[in-house]
């Protein structure tokens, strides 16, 4: 067993005393120095083992054992996180009150999990006006399945079914993201609320603020057209999308979107999406007919305003022969259909975890702009352009809570005049 220096000093001095006592002058003063060698010897030894400590430690420090970034991310991030939306609406007819109603609009629960530091699921689930039956209005709907990858390079990939990057709204629809207790009608009725098709998407963010997206995606069928019913007419688009169930997908779409926040508070961009909807159908009368839909959206949020605005228009081509099939019923498949909207808001008071925001919004939007293939004196009238004016005020509580009231007033329609009250949610 090796023996600590200092150890066998000690010892060595204990054994060399008893000699001392017999040893003559001579004797002891060649012993001493003989000790006082072996002690300086021990004394290098010693230091000699403090410094290669010193290094090996100091070494270690500077070197720190290499660390797994994958692990310190999900360290850093749950791996499986839940969020979710709602809302609670009333709507109040000003002409009249008997119809005046209340509805659970929608829960949402959306659930996150991140496999690794790169790779993630995303999910949402979504029921609408509170009771899903044969019988009942309710829906029960997957809004978003897919899988997401970010590579080395900011390239993100995703495949799935996912929310279109189009407007302001689509993507950033929960309540407490927009002012009003209703969305707008702009990117309801033209764009389509909460559109998404199931496909694969590309996307990625430059140094510059500026940001792409490019999807190859299903589309929609125009075979679902229902001339007879007026669903047509409140969306075009809705009344014919597929939202993933048992989707037909013998036409694929295309979209690209572009969006650029080089600016502080600023946001411009746009979209444009694609796609053939006859899905080859036999014996069609539109083989060939194609849905356009583009927008462009701007957002700018200087201090305590906040202003956006939509522009945004769609149209389905090659639609006259299939509708001189609908001649005699009220919805024609339309050619053309467009809006706009101009909005401000102000936080005009904040205390603590309290805001208060006033808004106005205008709105113009045509669901049935113009028709093809109508014969002269028989066919439908194109619609006409409703102009919406809207003003109320959100108040914030807290990060997650909003307590909405506003007035909508229609100009065409002066039947659809509504006070509305809401509460809506999000974590």
């Amino acid at each position: 067993m090796k023996r600590n220096p200092a150890a066998r000093a000690v010892a060595l001095a204990f054994c060399t005393l008893p000699m001392l006592a017999h040893a003559s002058e001579a004797d002891l003063m060649q012993r001493l120095d003989k000790l006082a060698a072996e002690l300086e010897q021990v004394k290098a030894e010693l230091a000699a083992t403090r410094k290669k400590s010193d290094a090996v430690e100091a070494r270690q420090l500077a070197e720190p054992a290499p660390v797994n970034t994958s692990e310190v991310s999900l360290r850093s991030e749950p791996q499986t996180v839940l969020s979710g939306y709602g809302e609670v609406n009333y709507n109040r007819p000003t002409k009249d009150a008997s119809a005046a109603q209340t509805d659970v609009r929608r829960a949402v629960i959306g659930i996150q999990h991140r496999f690794d530091a790169k790779t993630k699921l995303v999910t949402e689930f979504e029921w609408e006006h509170a009771v899903t039956s044969a019988t009942d209005k309710g829906e029960s709907e997957v809004e978003q399945l897919y899988i997401e990858r970010e590579f080395d390079n900011g390239l993100r990939a995703k495949v799935g079914l996912f929310l279109m990057p189009t407007g302001l709204l689509n993507t950033n629809h929960e309540p407490t993201a927009y002012y009003g207790v209703e969305r707008n009608f702009v990117e309801t009725a033209i764009i389509p609320s909460t559109w998404r098709e199931a496909g694969i998407g590309l996307s990625s963010t430059l140094d510059n603020g500026l940001s792409w997206d490019l999807g190859l995606t299903t589309g929609f069928d125009l075979g679902k057209w229902d001339a007879a019913a007026a669903e047509g007419r409140e969306s075009p688009l809705a009344s014919i999308h597929q939202e993933g169930q048992l989707a037909k997908s013998r036409n694929l779409s295309g979209h690209a979107a572009l969006n650029w926040r080089g600016v502080p508070g600023l946001l411009l961009g746009g979209y444009v999406f694609s796609g053939e909807v006859a899905q080859g159908a036999a014996n069609f009368a539109a083989p060939n007919s194609r849905v356009i839909l583009w927008d462009v959206h701007a957002r700018y949020t200087p201090g305590k305003w906040d202003l956006a605005g939509v522009i945004a228009r769609g149209t389905i081509s090659q639609t006259g022969t299939l509708n001189a099939t609908f001649s005699g019923n009220p919805t024609p498949v339309p050619s053309a259909f467009d809006g706009w909207y101009l909005q401000a808001a102000y936080q005009a008071w904040k205390s603590s975890d309290y805001a208060f925001s006033p808004f106005i919004r205008y709105e113009q939007f045509n669901t049935a702009h113009s028709y093809a293939g109508q014969a002269q004196g028989v066919g439908v009238a194109a619609g006409p352009t409703e102009k919406v004016a809207t003003a109320g005020a959100n108040l914030r509580v807290g990060e997650g809570v909003v307590l909405k009231a506003d007035y909508q007033k229609f100009q065409t329609d002066p039947t659809r005049d509504r006070l509305n009250l809401g509460m809506g949610y999000a974590f």
